[in-house]
């Protein structure tokens, strides 16, 4: 006898994979990166600041590896002692220039003033240089299925370049900004390479402009209210790296980033919570150091001598110093675990990828480059991932 089951609902069926179509898929474990982080934060406290390179690389290493495509997970093989010796010949190319610029504010004021502009101009131009050296080296440390990305072309080249474009963007009040990115990335693109499969960006300066012109027109008028500050500037990043990732070619390999401009807003106001939360209690410590500090002082003086002579105790400036840097540090964990992984969770699970079998038989080249470039970034705070 024949028995029928009648279900409560329907079933529909499981629609089949579209041909030549890979989702990307990140497995990593939030609380690991958690775990990761404040571990690395803290060592970053008890070596002086040096831990970070070390920090770096094993966020790198657990992004990279619990990043799949077709199941394949990336590898990423830098070293922190790599950027660590980078940072040092940086801030010995560096440091000349610092001191020759002190020494030009002591000789006269009016010389320093007349200084400034062009220092900038060259800081400027000189971040772009090492962000473009950066970019090489960490990608000839990211290998997969064996083989590793590359990239020539000039730092020189590459941050004249963005000089130009930005004093562009300038004399247009900003309308030209899409355009700069869409000519920067073009040129990254240009040199970049996997194996033998030569890369290129497809996005160009309209679409961007198309897609985030109201949002820059909301947010100006939006800072006298703040409120929704970061909602707007969390649908333009979104819309950005939906453009960008949109935009990028490798070889016949393509992507599409279907990333929803709601998507990130959420961590931006978990960033912004934590921060308000975190000063507030560096505050509430401030006062408590104060006051302790205030009451240590001989009842004999003034009450606006008594708070000088306070602040002038070295155990309140070195409890009032240690309130910062706790707080700042944990303001990194917060910016390190909403801003970097989770961002990085949710673009890369809104990617699928085009034609990948075109990689499937790439031939390995490319050689490594030092991490100079990395330790230029890191020297002028601009390291990035």
């Amino acid at each position: 006898m024949n028995e029928t089951v009648s279900l409560p609902f329907d079933v529909s069926p499981v629609p089949p994979p579209i041909p030549g179509v890979n989702r990307i898929a990140f497995s990593g474990r939030r609380a690991d990166f958690r775990r990761l982080v404040i571990r690395g934060t803290a060592l970053e406290l008890v070596t002086v600041g040096f831990y970070r390179f070390w920090l770096a690389t094993d966020m790198r290493r657990h992004l990279w590896s619990n990043t799949a495509v077709d199941g394949d997970a990336a590898e990423y093989t830098g070293t922190g002692k790599e950027l660590l010796i980078g940072f040092l010949f940086a801030l010995a190319i560096l440091a000349p220039i610092y001191l020759a610029y002190f020494l030009v504010g002591l000789e006269a004021e009016r010389i320093k003033a007349f200084a400034s502009l062009p220092l900038g101009v060259f800081f400027f131009l000189f971040a772009q240089f090492a962000i473009y050296r950066a970019r090489r080296y960490r990608l000839t440390r990211t290998v997969w299925r064996g083989v590793r990305f590359w990239m020539t072309g000039s730092g020189i080249s590459y941050a004249w370049r963005a000089g130009l474009w930005v004093l562009f963007a300038i004399v247009t009040i900003g309308f030209a900004a899409p355009w700069a990115k869409a000519a920067l990335e073009r040129y990254k693109m240009r040199h970049t390479a996997y194996g033998d499969l030569q890369g290129r960006f497809e996005g160009t300066g309209w679409s961007l402009f198309k897609q985030t012109w109201w949002m820059w027109l909301l947010l100006w008028p939006s800072f006298l209210i703040l409120i929704p500050v970061p909602f707007i500037l969390a649908a333009i990043r979104a819309t950005e790296w939906r453009w960008w990732t949109s935009g990028i070619r490798i070889g016949d390999v393509g992507f599409t980033c279907k990333l929803n401009d709601s998507a990130l807003i959420g961590l931006y106001w978990k960033v912004i919570g934590w921060s308000v939360l975190l000063f507030t209690g560096l505050g509430a410590w401030f006062g408590v150091v104060f006051a302790i500090g205030y009451q240590s002082v001989s009842a004999s003086v003034s009450e606006e001598q008594k708070f000088i002579m306070a602040t002038q105790k070295l155990p309140v400036l070195f409890a009032l110093g240690f309130g910062y840097i706790l707080v700042a540090l944990a303001v990194g964990v917060v910016i390190r675990i909403y801003l970097t992984r989770d961002v990085w969770q949710r673009v890369v699970e809104s990617i699928t990828v085009q034609n990948l079998a075109a990689a499937d038989n790439v031939k390995a080249q490319g050689h490594l480059v030092s991490a100079l470039g990395e330790g230029f970034a890191d020297s002028l705070d601009i390291a990035g991932f």
